[in-house]
């Protein structure tokens, strides 16, 4: 877990000052977004295709961006979390891209929450793996 932490620090320090969507460090492809006070991040290893990648994090941002009702910022994030999570899940499982049509995992989560499928262990089950967010690690309150 230690690394890990490592790993994002020194991660948020390269991207944060830079303008660019894509970098490459510790051997990986990083490709990310920042909105307001929140950066999106999505890591693949050195072989993976840098467009893919971008995919998935758009994907991301706009799914992000419909639920949230365009106001993709930290408050908001943490308090629709279980939505965040459900949409993680329908983009990604285990390193596996499911989904890259933000309209299709809009569809697909408003059907899950519909569905009354939406719990507290449903969310609790929710992979990330390869998929970081790295807003918990700069929190204020951290």
């Amino acid at each position: 877990m230690k690394e890990q932490m490592v790993f994002e620090k020194n991660v948020f320090n390269k991207t944060s000052r830079t303008e660019s969507e894509i970098a490459f460090f510790g051997g990986m492809t990083i490709v990310y977004k920042n909105s307001i006070d929140l950066f999106l991040y999505v890591v693949g290893s050195s072989y993976e295709n840098e467009l893919m990648l971008m995919s998935v994090l758009t994907c991301l941002f706009e799914s992000l961006n419909h639920m949230l009702r365009k106001n993709v910022e930290k408050r908001w994030l943490l308090e629709n979390m279980d939505g965040a999570f459900l949409v993680l899940d329908e983009i990604v499982d285990g390193g596996v891209i499911l989904e890259s049509d933000p309209q299709q995992v809009i569809q697909k989560v408003n059907f899950r929450a519909d569905d009354g499928s939406l719990t507290e262990q449903s969310v609790a089950q929710v992979s990330l793996l390869r998929l970081i967010l790295l807003v918990w690690n700069f929190l204020p309150w951290r």
